[in-house]
């Protein structure tokens, strides 16, 4: 176990150092790598700050709090470290036990079985008119809308080639 204790306007005592050391080992049992904590502690006014933080299976966990107790503080940065600890892995173990849409059976659907009855969800009216590529795209960018159906005005017959473009990608239909 690593522990690096930094003070700043308070000195690092040994009995501080081996009081976050023995309180570090809480820790332990959620890694199995070697542990790498780094604890600062600093005054401020009449209150002792403690700060620890930890990277534990790649996830950075870290507390600050303040109490007249240094003693108290690191307690609670323990604590606290030791909840985000627990709460993570219990996400992570709940993400893994939980299905996956890879578990699902592949259904498939035969034209006869699956028939759409009444199902007309809503109709628009609009007119197709007679315009070029570029002009249809220009009026894509100009509208709110996902495609734009329009007739070629550059094709040699007008009426036997209808358009449809969406997002700049067109799709050609022959009628």
């Amino acid at each position: 176990m690593n522990i690096k204790i930094t003070g700043k306007d308070l000195k690092a005592t040994e009995a501080i150092k081996e009081y976050v050391e023995k309180k570090c080992e809480r820790l332990q049992k959620y890694t199995e790598d070697e542990l790498d904590v780094k604890a600062t502690i600093r005054t401020e006014g009449n209150t002792q700050v403690a700060e620890i933080s930890t990277n534990i299976n790649g996830n950075i966990y870290r507390a600050v709090s303040e109490q007249k107790d240094l003693y108290a503080s690191i307690d609670k940065d323990i604590d606290i470290v030791e909840g985000q600890i627990r709460k993570m892995k219990t996400k992570k173990e709940k993400q893994m036990t939980s299905e996956s849409i890879k578990d699902y059976e592949i259904i498939s659907f035969n034209e006869d079985s699956h028939q759409v009855e009444k199902e007309v969800l809503k109709t628009q009216y609009y007119e197709v008119r007679p315009m070029s590529v570029e002009d249809a795209k220009l009026k894509l960018q100009d509208s709110k809308n996902m495609f734009l159906t329009f007739v070629n005005a550059d094709a040699e017959i007008l009426s036997s080639e209808l358009r449809i473009i969406k997002y700049f990608i067109w799709i050609q239909y022959i009628l």
